[in-house]
């Protein structure tokens, strides 16, 4: 039996998201049915909608989320209705050479990929039977979604379900990227460049790694304001970046060329720039590479904060219960579904951190 669900289609770049009334299928072999409770509002979706990132029309947008378990397909288990999950934009499928080196951020067949437009995956149709897609594999601005079961990571139930939601991309990335891609010590220097949801997500992160000094750079005094209450120990605007010259690592969190290329000229030698920021495609950065080679640098590329969802969700989870990771402060808006627009006008104007749909 279908159900009837609302989402926000993506109709092409540059035009407004549509607020359509959808059928759902119910979930098949290894999926299961999920009712929607928090999706945050992210820059990947901002770069979909201004055509910045080439993807396809006809789906259901958004990519962070926690939803609630209402129905699980044949042949699911270790999850039950009524279990709160984070949901993964990239849910590893175990088997491919990616998955075997143990990098699974980097697999190359996840389950529900290709944004389930696939014959075999769509579960989203319009009244006239048109097949509609879930960005992804999860379309979080959807109230409810038909997602692969190995895309629903369980988490503690005590979790705030806004909390969860950005566990799912922003936090996760961001942490991901000091703790994991990086590789960040106790006792070393991180600078951090451009402050939005990642990037207060990786000023998290190094002060939980115990980083011993953290620089936080961007332009708007807000955002500076509010990496200093979650673990910054100095904040720069960056016609002042060179004070920040000589740090053990450097995280790009925006995804501009000219934040990229200042990344390198501000690590030490020796030191590593991870870039986790993603623009739009096509942009290239250039360097000195004599310099490059000369001083030892390295520069890493940061996917999901080589995060394993299955993994790390939950750890993280913990460690915000237990207090060591204040993820609330990434919270600028709690906002319904409707104002997905506004939230998008307010992200091209750099304001605040991350809004969070509540359903």
């Amino acid at each position: 039996m279908h159900m009837q669900v609302r989402g926000a289609v993506f109709r092409g770049p540059g035009r407004p998201v549509e607020f359509e009334e959808l059928a759902l299928d119910p979930p098949g072999d290894g999926e299961v049915l999920v009712r929607m409770v928090a999706a945050g509002v992210c820059h990947s979706d901002l770069h979909v909608v201004d055509g910045e990132w080439d993807r396809p029309a006809g789906v259901v947008l958004g990519h962070e989320g926690a939803a609630v378990v209402e129905q699980l397909g044949s042949g699911v288990h270790g999850l039950a209705p009524g279990d709160l999950v984070v949901l993964a934009w990239t849910a590893p499928c175990g088997t491919c050479d990616a998955c075997g080196r143990g990098d699974g951020w980097l697999c190359s067949r996840p389950d529900g990929a290709g944004h389930r437009l696939g014959e075999d995956f769509v579960r989203l149709h319009r009244p006239d039977g048109t097949p509609i897609g879930a960005y992804s594999g999860i379309g979080t601005f959807g109230t409810h979604q038909v997602v692969a079961a190995s895309a629903a990571i369980q988490i503690d139930p005590a979790t705030p379900p806004e909390v969860a939601a950005l566990i799912g991309c922003a936090v996760t990335t961001g942490i991901g990227a000091v703790q994991s891609t990086a590789g960040v010590k106790a006792g070393e220097s991180v600078v951090v460049i451009g402050l939005g949801g990642v990037g207060l997500s990786a000023v998290i992160g190094a002060a939980d790694a115990g980083a011993r000094e953290i620089t936080a750079i961007d332009t708007n005094l807000a955002k500076l304001e509010l990496a200093s209450t979650v673990g910054a120990t100095r904040t720069v605007a960056p016609q002042e970046a060179q004070r920040a010259v000589g740090a053990d690592h450097v995280l790009e969190c925006i995804g501009l060329v000219d934040t990229v290329e200042l990344a390198i000229e501000l690590v030490r030698p020796g030191g590593v720039v991870t870039l986790v920021g993603m623009p739009p495609q096509g942009d290239r950065a250039s360097f000195d590479v004599y310099r490059l080679v000369e001083d030892g640098k390295q520069i890493r590329g940061s996917n999901y904060g080589s995060a394993l969802p299955a993994r790390d969700f939950p750890n993280i989870a913990e460690r915000y219960r237990a207090g060591r990771l204040p993820l609330d402060a990434l919270i600028t808006e709690r906002i319904g579904l409707e104002d997905l627009e506004a939230a998008f006008d307010a992200m091209r104007r750099g304001d605040g951190a991350r809004r969070v749909i509540i359903y």
